[in-house]
């Protein structure tokens, strides 16, 4: 059975990119459903009655409905499991739990990064303003958090691993913007970014 995914119409969400690397990765069969969230589609029928809690991403398998971009991936990763399809968290116990503690981090800490330098600002190169002092202390943070994690340029815990998309994305906010991030930090970014599945997703929205 195939998947469908909605997205943002804009494809600039990093929850949606998240889950639509994690559909890539695994080598699933899914087609991409946009949504505009800037008039509000998420809010009526049929959308919100079917993604209960009217947010994309949402994941469709027949009549059942999944959102919220780490359960869609935890889902997808228990639901077609290694050695036949790829890993999308570390094996090990402490390392997976490592990881699934730095998707709920940037989803839910550091907001005077994420308003300050939103994604359209990563995607589109959007111009804005230097970073307030919120956002300084806020940026200050995910470096400090970021440098105890990323020993090297590819991946956070030996191999890849869907958390390495989602702090890169959060990274990238700075990077992209031309903040002042540690050379290491831009190299990570770097390399995540030319990951064919995330290639994929900026293809979707880059100019031919």
């Amino acid at each position: 059975m195939s998947f469908e995914l909605y997205v943002d119409s804009l494809f600039t969400s990093p929850y949606a990119l998240s889950a639509f690397v994690a559909l890539t990765e695994k080598g699933l069969p899914f087609s991409v459903r946009t949504v505009d969230l800037g008039s509000g589609e998420q809010k009526l029928a049929p959308f919100a009655d079917r993604a209960l809690t009217a947010r994309v991403p949402a994941l469709v398998e027949g009549d059942f409905v999944l959102t919220e971009s780490s359960a869609i991936t935890e889902y997808l990763d228990e639901g077609f499991p290694p050695p036949e399809y790829i890993a999308l968290y570390p094996q090990d116990r402490r390392q997976r739990a490592l990881a699934r503690q730095i998707q709920a981090w940037v989803r839910s800490d550091l907001v005077p990064v994420r308003v300050e330098r939103d994604t359209e600002t990563v995607f589109f190169k959007k111009p804005c303003a230097p970073l307030t002092g919120n956002a300084q202390q806020a940026a200050a943070k995910l470096v400090h958090v970021a440098e105890r994690f990323v020993q090297g340029p590819q991946h956070l815990f030996g191999a890849w691993s869907i958390a390495d998309v989602d702090l890169a994305i959060m990274l990238g906010r700075l990077v992209r913007n031309g903040d002042e991030v540690p050379a290491k930090l831009r190299d990570y970014v770097d390399y995540q970014w030319q990951r064919p599945s995330v290639q994929a997703w900026l293809a979707r929205h880059q100019p031919g």
